[in-house]
C-alpha cells in the first residue's frame, strides 16, 4: 500500500502526468442535425426567481407580490422570462459551451406559455443548427443551436431560441468552409447618430407612440439614458450563473481565466443583458415580455464593471381589441460606465395603456 504522504509531497508530479477527465464538448463533436438531451434539467423555484429578479434590478412587483399578479391576470407571481431564459441555457452550457468560447448572439427567443409558476421542472433539448470554422479565430469553431426547455410533467415547451457561440477546436486547421471572418468585437465605421434624441414623457404605451409621433418625418429618434447602474460582484458574476447549473468556468475559475483573452472571470451575458432590461424595465409600464431578436455580446464585463442602459423606440402598434396594452418594440444597448457597448437586443413587449 502505498503511503499516503508520498502522494501528497508528489502531487505537482502526479498532476502533471494524470489524465484529465475532461467536460464539454470541442467543435469537431458537433454534428449538424443532432439532438442533445441535457441530463441535469432544473426546477424552477420561488426562491431563485426572487435572487435573479432582486440582485438583476428586475422589480416588476407582479413577479412578487401576489396582489399585483391578480392584476396583471396571473394566478399567482410567476417565473419571471429572464430567469426562465437563464435556466433554459444554464443546463445546456455543460454540453454546448463548457469548452470557453465567446457568446456571440441569440434570437428568436420566444415564450410558448403566458406564465410559467415555480415548481415547474425543466429538462433542455438543443439541436445543432450550423457549425463552421472561424477564419479571424483558427482555433475556435462556430456553432449555432436551437434550444428548448420542457415541462417534465406535460412536455411542453416553454420557452425557445437560437443561440450563436465560438467553441474551441481540438484540431485547428482541419479543411471546413470558413465563415469569412467572424469575430467578438464589430470594426464597422460608426453611423452617424440622428440630430435630436426625444424621451417619451411617461411609461404607458401612449407615451411610447407620442414620441414616436413626434419624430417622425425629422432627423430625430426617440432614444434614452436610464439612471441606475448596477457593478458587478460577486454574486452578478459567480452565483447567479451557478443558480441556473450553468457550469462555464468563465464565470466562477480565475486560474482557467487568468490565460484567457479578459486575463480574468467575466460576467453570464444573460446577467448583464438581465441588469440592463432590468434598468429599462423600471422605465416602462411593462405588461408582458413577448419576445427577443438579434441579441448580441459585444465586450468582456468584468468584477468592478458597472451596467449601466440605453434604449430606443423601434415601433409601437395598438394590439386590436385589447384595451389594457399595446406592443412595443425596443433596441436596447447595455453600457458600462467607460462607455462601452457589451450587449445590444431588440425586444418586443407589451406595455400598459393609461387607464384615466
Amino acid at each position: 500500500m502505498t503511503n499516503g504522504r508520498n502522494w501528497v509531497e508528489s502531487m505537482p508530479d502526479a498532476l502533471a502526468r494524470a489524465k484529465v477527465m475532461e467536460k464539454g464538448t470541442y467543435f469537431e463533436g458537433f454534428e449538424e442535425g443532432k439532438t442533445i438531451e441535457h441530463e441535469p434539467g432544473l426546477r424552477l423555484t420561488r426562491d431563485g426567481n426572487d435572487l435573479w429578479t432582486s440582485q438583476t434590478l428586475n422589480h416588476d412587483p407582479a413577479y412578487w407580490r401576489p396582489d399585483a399578479a391578480r392584476e396583471r391576470g396571473f394566478e399567482e407571481p410567476p417565473i419571471h422570462p429572464d430567469y426562465l431564459v437563464a435556466c433554459t441555457m444554464g443546463p445546456s452550457v455543460e454540453d454546448l459551451s463548457e469548452k470557453g468560447g465567446y457568446f456571440l448572439g441569440r434570437t428568436d427567443v420566444r415564450f410558448h406559455r403566458d406564465a410559467v409558476y415555480p415548481g415547474t421542472d425543466l429538462r433542455v433539448e438543443s439541436t445543432v443548427l450550423d457549425r463552421r470554422t472561424s477564419s479571424s479565430r483558427p482555433d475556435y469553431g462556430i456553432v449555432s443551436w436551437e434550444t428548448t426547455s420542457y415541462d417534465c410533467e406535460t412536455d411542453d415547451p416553454l420557452c425557445s431560441y437560437t443561440r450563436t457561440n465560438m467553441v474551441p477546436r481540438r484540431e485547428p486547421g482541419s479543411s471546413i468552409e470558413t465563415d469569412g471572418g467572424e469575430s467578438l468585437n464589430d470594426s464597422r465605421e460608426t453611423p452617424s447618430l440622428p440630430t435630436e434624441l426625444v424621451a417619451p414623457d411617461g411609461p404607458y404605451f401612449e407615451d411610447f407612440r407620442d414620441a414616436l409621433d413626434r419624430v417622425e418625418g425629422r432627423d430625430a429618434a426617440v432614444a434614452y439614458r436610464h439612471e441606475r447602474g448596477r457593478t458587478v460582484d460577486d454574486v452578478l458574476m459567480s452565483v447567479l450563473p451557478l443558480r441556473t447549473l450553468n457550469t462555464a468556468g468563465q464565470h466562477h475559475n480565475a486560474t482557467m481565466m487568468a490565460d484567457s483573452p479578459s486575463g480574468e472571470m467575466v460576467v453570464y451575458g444573460d446577467v448583464t443583458r438581465s441588469v440592463a432590461l432590468g434598468h429599462a424595465r423600471s422605465d416602462e409600464a411593462t405588461w408582458r415580455e413577448v419576445g427577443y431578436e438579434d441579441e448580441r455580446f459585444h465586450d468582456f464585463v468584468m468584477t468592478d464593471d458597472t451596467v449601466f442602459a440605453f434604449t430606443r423606440v423601434v415601433d409601437a402598434e395598438i394590439d386590436e381589441g385589447e384595451r389594457k396594452h399595446g406592443r412595443v418594440t425596443f433596441r436596447h444597448y447595455a453600457v458600462t460606465g467607460d462607455d462601452r457597448v457589451v450587449y445590444s437586443g431588440t425586444r418586443t413587449a407589451q406595455i400598459q395603456r393609461r387607464t384615466d
